[in-house]
């Protein structure tokens, strides 16, 4: 059945790509990956792959330059190995926050890494939760755009928690319409909290929208826990407002900057969050349940293969 597949890691999330390739039931492709004694990433690849249709799995979260670079030369090596197709699974999509001119004389990052991705001669990309949908239009390729959201609710349905107590609280106005997405599947109401972004790294949480909340269990969802601010100064918004439990949730655990202070001082029961990207010991909390996307991301690469749909996986 996957006699022409080839699964292929790089160094940013060998672990996840481990789990794919046991789900699949095939071994991970041998890459030497090393480094020049100046820093330069050296790749060569330790098999055959002539031929074979390859699915490079490389998340491009911090260290963002490192690891984006890598996936690049990696796919460069596959292209000139004579791979007869190249799909790079991205769990995380680094460098996309800036996906239009917001300001003067401001880059698109987000477009010039597609750019990017599709010179060094990929020819399909797989991702998830991208921090905009319309990046899926800065490639001049396919891309299969899969979403943690149905995964992190099964949790949640887990938890069986009353329909009737629970408000999912959209952390700001821009995540409207995934907290929709969320109560759909969940039940309960829907509350808006209003963030005023100060900077590029600070946000202040000002009024609570909709309701009500007291009493009520809150569950708190957004696409990544950067530094975590937004979605702490939501929860603080959600506690003053009165509600008995706060789970706050993320398809990515970025985890950078103040975060894991932030969120280990946070009036929060649990954080749940998937494993698109690697969260260390040190970054792993008492409170922390992490959920694992490998046989979705299995599911959509086993299907890609093998010509069928992957429409059913998006929702």
């Amino acid at each position: 059945m996957y006699d022409r597949l080839t699964l292929i890691s790089g160094r940013a999330h060998p672990a996840l790509a481990q789990e794919i390739a046991d789900y699949l039931g095939l071994p991970l492709g041998p890459v030497e990956l090393g480094n020049f004694p100046d820093g330069e990433i050296s790749v060569r690849l330790e098999h055959n792959i002539r031929g074979r249709d390859v699915f490079l799995v490389q998340p491009t979260g911090p260290p963002v330059n490192e690891n984006l670079m890598e996936l690049l030369i990696i796919i460069d090596a596959c292209k000139r190995a004579s791979a007869e197709r190249i799909t790079a699974v991205i769990p995380y999509f680094g460098y996309a926050r800036q996906d239009r001119k917001d300001a003067g004389r401001v880059p698109i990052t987000a477009k010039l890494v597609a750019n990017l991705i599709t010179k060094a001669g990929a020819d399909r990309v797989l991702t998830m939760d991208l921090h905009a949908a319309q990046i899926q239009g800065f490639f001049d390729v396919p891309v299969d755009h899969l979403y943690a959201g149905p995964i992190l609710d099964e949790y949640f349905q887990s938890l069986r928690l009353p329909r009737d107590e629970i408000v999912v609280v959209s952390p700001d106005e821009g995540s409207i319409k995934r907290s929709l997405q969320h109560v759909s599947r969940l039940g309960g109401r829907l509350a808006i909290v209003d963030k005023r972004r100060s900077s590029a790294t600070e946000t202040k949480q000002a009024n609570l929208i909709g309701g009500p909340i007291e009493g009520k269990t809150a569950l708190l969802f957004d696409d990544m826990i950067s530094t975590a601010g937004s979605i702490v100064g939501a929860a603080e918004v959600a506690k003053a407002h009165g509600a008995k439990d706060i789970y706050i949730s993320a398809s990515h655990a970025v985890l950078c900057g103040p975060a894991v202070s932030r969120l280990r001082e946070a009036p929060v029961r649990e954080i749940v969050v998937s494993n698109s990207l690697p969260i260390p010991p040190e970054k792993r909390l008492p409170n922390m349940k992490i959920i694992s996307v490998a046989p979705l991301l299995g599911e959509a690469i086993r299907r890609i293969h093998r010509n069928e749909s992957v429409s059913k996986l998006f929702d």
